[in-house]
């Protein structure tokens, strides 16, 4: 759009007033300053970049953004989302990419969950913009006709190694975000007057999100370093700094400040606590369902119980049956294509400022490459709940790409992350009830095969408690499984007993936190000896969980049954006993403790 054409389009009641625009300079001045002293003092930080967006902040923060400076959490606030972490930033995004994605939840949530006035602000940085999950979460926002949203570009032409491979080429960032179907603006970065029409514009913009690409300059305003390779990160030189402080404090004019506009108060009160089910598991003993169709059951039946749960999936639907809340509940059911990179930043943008119960189904082994995401979750302490399906080699034919079998070992990381990996359809039911409730990321493991329904609709479940669900006083070794190894478990403790030889079983139900006093216990009744079985890996899973667990007692040896190698297609039960984790395994296992 030519500038005239554009300006033409600036209605003057919307327009600043010269004195406004000087205020709106000199706050970018000062924030200039502030970047300057903040990273010197802590010899760390990002000085220049924060110089080359500063007219930006100064706009978007003290004349378009509508918000209570002394509430940054208030519900009605316009959202900010920058790889930062600060007071009025939502989600830290860390080595960047997943900003656009948390900005696209938070928009969709205010468009289409709380249908409120606020609007979604979302600045990247030009480096940023390599990164393949920006494009997941364009398209998402152009499919989605995000018209609440706005993504501002900073092109100033460096990032951390030297210059970027399209510089300052404008055209090419402007032509690459109208081809994902965004309305798109270009404009000077340093022009706080073009800057201000350019967001009043896109404030008008009905069923498309806006791009706002803004051409800056690194080190904006600082003699010799000013748009200079090889100052991505380094802090001003203290000799040098107070020199340049005082040649752009110069330059402000006036001490007069701005407030911001307050905001237009219109999103819906809303109860995300104390969720519960209408009514206990309907299932008998001995039906036959996986965990993953009671997980989708659940889902539903959660979403009757409470109409700020949403879920969300990764183009998996029908194969993790989150199809059957979508059915029940179209308009919160949120497709997100084969894009779990930023399925996972929605989610966490859903879940922000407590607007959403928010639940992210996918295969599990896909999750691998949303790890980064996910951590950045963890980070910003989120309560998201996210449900990976067809777990180890159980999944059977799929073979082995579709085989989770690392995905304990990932969330295990992740701090304050509740790992549930319930083992029949009542578990699983409690296993989301449970998840919704609770405070920070839950990971709900899912197996493919049908499973008996071995737990009474009447059990009762809790975070951290584990379930003896075999033992006597007669019993020798302590066998630890959870999911579909709990089954083989079983089998084995009946083959077992034919013998004279009896087991203690155990369901661990949740991985993280792990029911520690249990094991040792449990450890202590069967003379020290304890089996772990599962299908996944040995590395990270739970195995080393319950090593790490008993670690400090000499008395208890652990021996573990994982999954090694890359595995096969075949039937499920024949890849159990394939790869070492079956009740013949487990039974040979007992015996060799017993023999040591």
């Amino acid at each position: 759009m030519a500038d005239a054409e554009a300006r033409a389009e600036f209605p003057e009641e919307a327009r600043p007033d010269r004195g406004t625009l000087q205020v709106l300079q000199n706050m970018a001045s000062r924030l200039r300053i502030h970047s300057i002293r903040a990273t010197c003092s802590t010899s760390s930080g990002h000085p220049t970049s924060c110089s080359s967006s500063s007219e930006i902040m100064s706009v978007l923060f003290f004349y378009i953004m509508r918000y209570k400076q002394s509430d940054p959490e208030n519900p009605d606030n316009d959202r900010f989302v920058l790889a930062k972490r600060l007071s009025f930033v939502d989600v830290a995004t860390g080595w960047l990419g997943q900003g656009l994605g948390v900005a696209c939840g938070m928009a969709y949530t205010g468009k289409y969950f709380d249908r409120a006035s606020y609007r979604v602000f979302c600045l990247m940085s030009d480096g940023e913009s390599s990164e393949g999950s920006v494009w997941e979460a364009m398209a998402f926002a152009s499919y989605y006709s995000l018209d609440n949203l706005v993504a501002i570009f900073d092109v100033n032409r460096l990032g951390h190694s030297g210059a970027l491979p399209a510089e300052h080429c404008i055209n090419i960032y402007q032509r690459r975000c109208e081809a994902f179907g965004w309305n798109t603006y270009v404009v000077d970065g340093r022009d706080v007057e073009a800057l201000c029409q350019v967001f009043w514009q896109a404030s008008q913009v009905k069923h498309k999100p806006t791009a706002v690409v803004a051409k800056t300059f690194k080190g904006r305003g600082t003699p010799s370093i000013e748009d200079a390779e090889s100052w991505h990160a380094k802090p001003m030189p203290r000799e040098r700094a107070d020199a340049i402080i005082k040649l752009i404090e110069s330059q402000i004019q006036t001490s007069r400040n701005l407030d911001p506009q307050p905001p237009i108060e219109d999103s819906p009160e809303v109860n995300i606590t104390d969720v519960r089910m209408t009514s206990p598991p309907d299932y008998r003993v001995g039906d036959k369902i996986a965990t993953r169709k009671a997980c989708g059951l659940a889902l539903a039946k959660l979403g009757y119980a409470n109409n700020r749960v949403v879920v969300l999936d990764g183009d998996t639907r029908y194969s993790t049956f989150s199809e059957i809340f979508n059915k029940e509940y179209p308009e919160r059911f949120i497709e997100c294509f084969m894009a779990e990179q930023n399925m996972v930043s929605v989610a966490l943008g859903c879940a922000s400022r407590g607007r959403t119960i928010a639940f992210a189904s996918t295969f599990a082994a896909f999750l691998t490459r949303a790890f980064d995401h996910i951590r950045i979750g963890g980070l910003a302490e989120s309560n998201i709940n996210i449900i990976g399906s067809h777990c180890g080699v159980s999944v059977g034919d799929d073979g082995a790409s579709q085989m989770a079998l690392e995905d304990i070992a990932m969330f295990r990381t992740i701090p304050k992350c509740t790992i549930f990996y319930p083992t029949d359809a009542v578990s699983t039911e409690h296993a989301v009830a449970l998840a919704a409730n609770a405070k920070g990321m839950c990971f709900i493991r899912t197996t493919r095969p049908e499973t008996m329904v071995i737990y009474t609709p009447q059990e009762r479940f809790e975070i951290g408690q584990a379930k003896v669900l075999r033992h006597c006083v007669s019993d020798k070794v302590t066998v630890i499984g959870a999911g579909i190894t709990v089954y083989e478990a079983l089998a084995a403790a009946d083959e077992l007993s034919k013998q004279d030889i009896f087991i203690r079983v155990i369901d661990l139900f949740t991985i993280k936190p792990l029911d520690v006093a249990t094991i040792v216990s449990s450890a202590k009744a069967t003379e020290g000896r304890i089996i772990t079985v599962e299908d996944h890996y040995p590395q990270g899973g739970i195995g080393e969980a319950v090593c790490a667990a008993v670690s400090m007692d000499p008395d208890i040896q652990v021996h573990s049954l994982a999954v090694s190698g890359v595995p096969q297609s075949g039937k499920s039960e024949e890849l159990l006993d394939m790869y070492g984790i079956s009740a013949r395994h487990i039974i040979v296992a007992v015996k060799c403790m017993l023999l040591n």
